[in-house]
């Protein structure tokens, strides 16, 4: 996976603006509602990945013609009336799945606000692995609505927005490794909301928790410092994120992505304590290992550690105990 290939933002100022609504694909837009159009659209890419959020303020009408073999995937992020795509009546955080090749329509009914992925058909196998159902291409061939779980739903659009926020910020300085974190984590938000409207499946063996944990840090030994997401993992081993979060529990009491997240953590800290002061600050670590909440990363850094990680970069080693000072 490559680099950012693209961050923009833009306020609207009239609906052709919403052309562009999706990265790399091409919307027809009439006005629906009076007035003048106001709103914001913002893209982040990464290779053939996209994600874009748009908002706007009156009544709209979309139709896009299939230019291209994408998979899209959105997500409605708010409205204030009602929003229908095709014959599906949208609630809010509702997944709506265009496949590739196929026309779509929808209409806006007042001020809203969407989220967009669009992505190679090919890419679910490795960006939803271990979800047997989620990761077969053969699933996001026919167009659907997934209704969301309410709070589920809620919790995804607050991340997704976040992740937005971040990447238009500080998109450019990633490296690839860390893109692929954000890359998965977007993907994650989508996930979650087609995953609470799907039915439970229980079937297949559930390996020993043990030997099933000693593949997963296995697995992280060969990464080396690079921020890991779950659903990595779960491509990797070949298993679902429900029988990865039963053994997680088993052995340590924490699901996967507490785990990952101290593991983070952890990272973080020895690399501030390596670094000498001034030569890289703590939001830049901290960027680096997928956190992108400060002010949360902060307050998980001081339970964890009992010290502000701006401290453990500060600090600095005496040669003669070996013990961690404050420098003078």
């Amino acid at each position: 996976m490559g680099q950012f290939l693209l961050v923009d933002s833009r306020n609207l100022d009239g609906f052709e603006g919403l052309q562009q609504a999706v990265h790399g694909s091409h919307v027809d837009v009439m006005q629906l509602g009076r007035g003048r159009l106001r709103g914001t659209l913002s893209h982040v890419g990464i290779g053939d990945f996209s994600l874009s959020i748009g908002t706007f303020n009156v009544g709209m009408r979309t139709q896009r013609v299939a230019s291209d073999d994408k998979l899209i995937i959105g997500m409605l992020l708010a409205a204030e009336e009602r929003v229908a795509h095709w014959s599906f009546d949208m609630q809010l955080n509702d997944v709506l799945v265009i496949p590739p090749l196929l026309e779509h329509d929808g209409v806006f009914h007042g001020a809203s606000a969407y989220a967009a992925m669009r992505l190679n058909l090919n890419d679910v196998a490795s960006l939803f692995g271990g979800e047997a159902r989620l990761s077969d291409p053969d699933t996001w061939r026919s167009r659907g609505h997934f209704r969301a779980d309410t709070a589920n739903g809620a919790i995804a659009t607050c991340r997704l927005v976040g992740i937005m926020s971040h990447l238009r910020i500080n998109g450019l300085g990633l490296t690839p490794s860390t893109a692929e974190y954000w890359r998965r984590s977007i993907a994650e938000c989508m996930a979650i909301n087609v995953m609470s409207s799907l039915p439970p499946d229980d079937r297949g063996w559930l390996p020993s928790a043990r030997r099933l944990i000693r593949r997963v840090e296995d697995y992280l030994g060969t990464t080396g410092n690079r921020p890991l997401h779950v659903s990595e993992i779960c491509a990797a081993l070949g298993v679902s994120r429900r029988t990865l979060h039963r053994a997680f529990q088993e052995v340590f009491g924490l699901g996967p992505v507490s785990f990952l997240r101290h593991k983070r953590l952890c990272t973080v800290h020895s690399i501030l304590r390596e670094s000498a002061p001034g030569s890289t600050t703590v939001s830049a670590v901290a960027m680096e290992q997928g956190f992108y909440e400060l002010g949360r990363f902060a307050q998980y850094y001081l339970a964890m550690f009992g010290e502000r990680p701006s401290e453990t970069l500060g600090g600095v080693t005496s040669q003669t105990t070996g013990e961690r000072v404050a420098p003078i």
